[in-house]
């Protein structure tokens, strides 16, 4: 259970918007991590254009940020990411339900290329030491230009940040 309320469409009008902008970005939906964010409309709404950005304005392709997304959604145990991923956009992503389970131990795992490799290995750098090594980086630099190295990074940053907000908060999953 949440350890804050999740506030329903029937808030004042400065939430109003924010719901009537999200909803037409999910949708119709209002998920859960909405729900509890729009206690601080103002930070739900740059969430929401920030998250947008992050995922649907860079150069990256969809494979590539799915798997990303997931990684670290497994590396901080955040079920709710696993969740709505796994269900919702992985596989349009071209990830299959094998693939998402083998991001779990992606390391002992055939299903990634080299590519896809290098840049697990930076999503775990990046979550677990923060500090990247120059070898890790070394090998996502021979995949990657400065651009996509750029937005990868604010990537992983940002569903470290999306990650650790719903566990702190203990948001759960939707009712499917």
């Amino acid at each position: 259970m949440a350890r804050v309320s999740l506030i329903d469409d029937r808030t004042g009008p400065e939430a109003a918007a924010v719901v009537k902008r999200i909803r037409g970005a999910r949708g119709g939906r209002l998920l859960n991590l909405y729900r509890a964010l729009l206690h601080a409309p103002a930070l739900a709404g740059a969430w929401l254009d920030f998250n947008n950005a992050v995922r649907f304005k860079t150069a990256l392709d969809d494979r590539l940020r799915e798997l990303a997304i997931v990684r670290i959604a497994y590396l901080n145990g955040a079920s709710y990411v696993v969740r709505i991923h796994r269900s919702r956009y992985a596989e349009a992503a071209g990830v299959s339900r094998a693939e998402v389970d083998a991001l779990k131990n992606w390391s002992r795992s055939k299903h990634f290329s080299s590519r896809e490799r290098a840049m697990l290995a930076y999503a775990d750098a990046m979550t677990r030491e923060v500090k990247v090594s120059a070898a890790v980086f070394r090998s996502l630099r021979r995949h990657f230009d400065e651009r996509r190295l750029v937005e990868l990074t604010v990537l992983i940053a940002a569903y470290n940040m999306h990650t650790r907000v719903l566990k702190a908060l203990d948001i759960d999953p939707e009712k499917q």
